[in-house]
């Protein structure tokens, strides 16, 4: 009896083969029939790479860009045409205002029936145009395919961006053939070695002779700077500076270096805030935040930027020298040019400043509130953070206390959507960590607002998955408030208008209830004294765990520049009409009187 026939390899059978050659593992998806040629061709490949199926197109796209976050390795989404591939958008604008490398994969109709005003028949190209802008092509033939995905790959990683290709559902199922070496043929070929953006000689020396001049110098560093961690020591050291980081840039550097002032702007710290203020030099590495308002006045201090993407350089301060260049490079090349400052008093003075704010952060977090102070949430956790922990955030006021309660140490990652600023990427952001980096702890903070939108779905993919990863630890904290409350928040000091509870409200959920019915550990905290607790056995679980934590909607959110009489003034003028005008007030007042209460080290004995 003669063998039989080998089965012909599809395009989408070389498609999925061609993602293995890359490297790629975890594809995360939903599927649909614009990619059944995809689907089947995950069913001969043994699901390899892996199809990580999440309850909506959406949230494929933030596990994604999560992925590609916190494992620097691009990340790869797929979903069928139509409704599917408009359900990406929102995480792919996610992907290209944080500057992430996405690959978004698509189906479309069968090109038989293009232009026929067909069901599911979107124009992806129209559609994309933007969100994909660095790169959007449709594969009509198979020839096409191997070109096509290495520069969609290639072009996420090089510029940071999402790309997208869009596969008609007939071309999957074509039997594949590769570009031959004819005209109008396009060869391609795999892999791709990166270089370091060198900085220009002469450039460096401007720079480093206005760094010296300086007596007062600050430093804002971003997500950019993140792989220069070592180089940006070393500069702040030699400078005798503080250093400030932009709320991309949170893990760029620890916390617990005295003089790392934390976060800057409406979510930053007075110790950040301050140091803007006074600077007469800034040096500004990875960043391209882009509130002026906390920055130094123009003409108050002179600036020198890097950043290796040149269409963010000279933007944001009127800064003197400006380097295109990889940040570490830069700063390396620097270091030999500067000399030491002996005088140390503006470090010293920074320094003092930052322990201060740290002790302030704890005592505002241990403000009594109904029930529970959501600082106290943050506050009891960077306590006990792991080294090894990655942190993810939601939109809403989780970004504020992120932002300013917890102190990084060692190792520990954290991201949160940045320039778009979306609800709903806490979780899903979490999920990819974990498959990128399934034997470290994972912790996603979330307000009910974001739970309810999206992330109560999403606890089933942990639900489904969690087995598969070395590490079972992933928790979800929710600030359980009824409220959506950022918005809230900024009715109140934006409009001077008081909450419209139609608008705002929510309505009540028992978060662990339904974590526990899923099989997952829920855990509700309604005494803030139990904190501590709930994140030990949290931290300790064999099993992911929701924590449904019964948080006081009234702590506000007080800008670092704010005075105690300024808070006192807007609070009583915002509130007028405001059903919770007087827990408004007395946690207002409360909380921002631990910035100007003596601490521990300015009494007396």
């Amino acid at each position: 009896m003669s063998p039989k026939p080998m089965a012909s390899q599809t395009v989408a059978d070389y498609l999925l083969d061609r993602l293995r050659q890359w490297g790629v593992e975890d594809v995360f998806a939903f599927p649909g029939d614009g990619i059944n040629g995809i689907l089947a061709a995950f069913g001969k490949a043994e699901n390899r790479p892996r199809f990580i199926q999440s309850r909506h197109e959406e949230m494929s796209a933030f596990e994604a860009v999560g992925y590609a976050k916190f494992t620097g390795r691009v990340g790869v989404c797929m979903a069928t045409s139509g409704p599917g591939a408009i359900h990406l958008l929102n995480g792919l604008y996610d992907a290209k205002l944080d500057r992430v490398p996405v690959v978004a994969i698509v189906g479309q109709t069968a090109r038989t029936a293009m232009g026929g005003a067909y069901q599911q028949e979107v124009d992806l190209l129209s559609l994309y145009k933007d969100v994909a802008s660095d790169y959007i092509q449709m594969v009509t033939v198979p020839e096409q395919l191997p070109n096509v995905l290495d520069r969609a790959i290639r072009i996420a990683v090089g510029k940071r961006a999402p790309t997208a290709i869009v596969i008609p559902s007939d071309v999957q199922e074509l039997e594949y053939s590769a570009p031959s070496h004819a005209f109008k043929m396009v060869p391609s070929s795999l892999g791709v070695q990166w270089p370091s953006i060198q900085p220009d000689d002469q450039a460096i020396r401007q720079a480093a002779e206005l760094l010296n001049q300086g007596s007062k110098v600050a430093m804002l560093i971003g997500h950019g700077a993140r792989d220069a961690a070592a180089e940006v020591r070393a500069v702040a050291d030699l400078l005798g500076a503080g250093v400030a980081k932009a709320l991309l840039g949170k893990d760029s550097l620890p916390d617990d270096l005295p003089y790392v002032t934390g976060s800057i702007g409406l979510l930053g710290t007075r110790p950040s805030y301050e140091m803007m203020t006074d600077c007469d030099t800034l040096l500004t590495v990875g960043s391209s935040f882009p509130y002026t308002q906390f920055m130094p006045e123009p003409g108050q201090a002179r600036g020198v930027q890097i950043d290796i993407d040149p269409g963010l350089i000279g933007m944001r301060y009127p800064y003197e020298v400006n380097i295109v260049s990889d940040a570490a490079s830069a700063l390396r090349a620097l270091i030999p040019h500067l000399v030491r400052k002996e005088d140390r008093g503006w470090r010293e003075d920074i320094e003092a400043k930052v322990g201060r704010w740290w002790e302030t952060m704890h005592d505002e977090a241990m403000v009594e509130a109904n029930p529970i102070n959501p600082m106290r949430l943050f506050s009891e956790l960077s306590d006990r953070l792991p080294d090894d922990a990655i942190i993810t955030a939601d939109s809403g006021s989780a970004a504020n206390w992120y932002a300013r309660q917890l102190k990084f140490r060692g190792d520990v990652r954290g991201s949160l959507s940045g320039n778009l600023a979306t609800m709903g990427p806490g979780v899903p952001y979490a999920i990819g960590a974990k498959f990128g980096n399934p034997g470290r702890p994972v912790i996603a903070f979330a307000g009910d607002g974001a739970m309810q939108m999206n992330g109560l779905a999403e606890l089933i993919t942990i639900q489904r998955y969690w087995r598969d990863w070395a590490d079972p630890r992933l928790i979800v904290a929710i600030l359980h408030n009824d409220d959506l409350n950022q918005v809230t928040w900024e009715m109140r000091a934006m409009g001077g208008a008081p909450a419209f509870r139609e608008s705002q409200s929510l309505p009540d959920v028992d978060y662990a209830g339904f974590a526990s019915l899923l099989g997952l550990r829920g855990i509700r905290v309604t005494d803030p004294d139990e904190l501590g607790a709930a994140w030990e056995n949290a931290l300790a679980a064999d099993v992911p765990t929701v924590l449904d934590v019964r948080t006081d909607p009234d702590i506000p959110p007080i800008p670092p520049h704010s005075t105690l009489e300024q808070a006192m003034n807007t609070a009583k003028a915002m509130i007028k009409g405001d059903s919770s005008r007087w827990g408004v007030i007395k946690e207002g007042i409360k909380t921002k009187a631990q910035e100007f209460i003596p601490h521990h080290d300015q009494q007396t004995p």
